[in-house]
């Protein structure tokens, strides 16, 4: 398991399910593309009440036959590779993994099968199986850029929660039970849905210190969106860059990869002998 030499089966097999430069690699991923749209159709007409009850044991036999499709493709890409936990804690191997997952769980725990519309998330492999570089440069590219911005993001996130904290307090003082303002975790609530401009109006201030309280809060709701959207785009210009290729590393199944790119990003596995 340590080595997938060239010519061999596990090569042959790795070159179907994980490229698409081979007219039998494009056809298996076309093929899959179509049963993921066909199994996530299946599960949100099972949803539907009238279509379940007259053809519920027929939805039933689909959403089991493309579970099983799919956990067999599972299998394939686990085999396919020399590290297989590699592939199988990456993003796509975890999506792959959460594809099946819930029908067999709806054994233990009933309607757990609804969780299957995670299948959805699988049809990012489009942007590989049509050759779309554009798509998969743009979105390498917002990648880096959150990967780049999360620290300062998490401080925003908190200066912004500490402020939903102190106006979710003021408001409890000001307004008081009487005015919906019951309690501290319900004045943060408050203090949150103001700040992101929804403003359900379920609970909304009476007083006029109250309704000032308000009208600051809402004039920093309209200066705090446009922060992590600056944040992201500043990383975003910092880290443009031309394309990344769609050749899936042997050894993890990762793709990504800059075109001149000799070893994986992810574990370091030489891609130029893969080629």
């Amino acid at each position: 398991m340590s080595d997938v030499p060239h010519g061999s089966w596990r090569y042959r097999l790795h070159e179907i399910v994980f490229e698409a430069d081979t007219p039998a690699g494009k056809a298996f991923d076309v093929v899959l593309l179509i049963s993921i749209v066909a199994s996530i159709a299946a599960v949100m007409l099972e949803s539907v009440a009238a279509i379940n009850r007259q053809y519920g044991a027929e939805l039933l036999a689909v959403e089991w036959f493309f579970t099983l499709l799919f956990t067999a493709e599972y299998i394939a890409r686990l085999i396919s590779v020399r590290r297989p936990w590699r592939y199988a804690v990456s993003f796509f191997g975890l999506v792959d993994l959460l594809a099946v997952v819930p029908t067999y769980l709806s054994f233990l725990i009933g309607g757990a099968q609804s969780l299957l519309v995670i299948r959805v998330f699988r049809l990012l492999r489009i942007f590989r199986v049509l050759k779309l570089r554009h798509y998969v440069t743009e979105a390498a590219l917002l990648e880096d850029a959150m990967l780049a911005s999360r620290i300062k993001i998490t401080v925003f996130m908190t200066a912004v929660l500490s402020i939903a904290t102190i106006m979710g307090a003021v408001m409890y003082l000001v307004e008081g039970p009487e005015h919906g303002f019951t309690s501290i975790p319900r004045g943060v609530y408050w203090a949150i849905v103001t700040m992101t401009t929804v403003g359900y109006g379920d609970v909304a201030p009476e007083t006029t210190a109250g309704q000032f309280a308000a009208a600051c809060l809402m004039f920093l709701g309209y200066a705090i969106i446009a922060v992590p959207t600056g944040i992201v785009s500043v990383e975003l210009a910092n880290r443009a860059r031309d394309s990344v290729s769609t050749q899936a590393c042997l050894e993890c199944g990762s793709e990504g990869h800059d075109p001149d790119a000799a070893y994986c990003k992810y574990c370091g596995a030489d891609l130029e002998s893969e080629s």
